[in-house]
């Protein structure tokens, strides 16, 4: 197994003169032994593009795990929760798990991350939800 460790920062100008705020997201995923050359730029490619639509989403506003105004260390009980209900019913963002494994069985098949997301008519994979995600694994593992 080949471990990829993929990471983007990228720092904007705050709203008070000399000031800044930084957005940074890592992934690590396990690559399989005996990719092309050309299957690991792919695979390589593909995982640094997540990692940077994800900062660039919460960046923008338009990352679909928004939790509200409250940075994470200053939530309290009565903080806004985003999504968390529906994550227990499958409506809420698919994991970063269920994105690789998705992306795993895609590469399997020859189908690219843009191909899944036309399917289910989002954007990108990373507005699929955790049932959109699971039913396609299903889908793929029961064939």
């Amino acid at each position: 197994m080949l471990k990829l460790n993929a990471s983007y920062s990228k720092k904007v100008p705050a709203g008070e003169e000399y000031s800044s705020q930084s957005y940074h997201a890592s992934v690590e995923v396990e690559l399989p032994d005996g990719l092309s050359g050309e299957a690991l730029q792919a695979r390589i490619h593909e995982t640094f593009d997540l990692v940077r639509n994800s900062v660039e989403a919460e960046l923008h506003g338009n990352s679909p795990r928004n939790y509200g105004t409250y940075p994470a260390s200053n939530r309290s009980k009565n903080a806004p929760q985003g999504r968390r209900a529906g994550d227990r019913q499958n409506n809420g963002p698919a994991s970063p798990k269920q994105l690789s494994y998705l992306l795993d069985l895609a590469r399997q098949r020859g189908i690219t991350p843009q191909q899944i997301a036309a399917r289910f008519q989002v954007p990108d994979i990373q507005h699929l939800t955790r049932q959109q995600c699971s039913d396609q694994i299903d889908e793929w593992r029961a064939a």
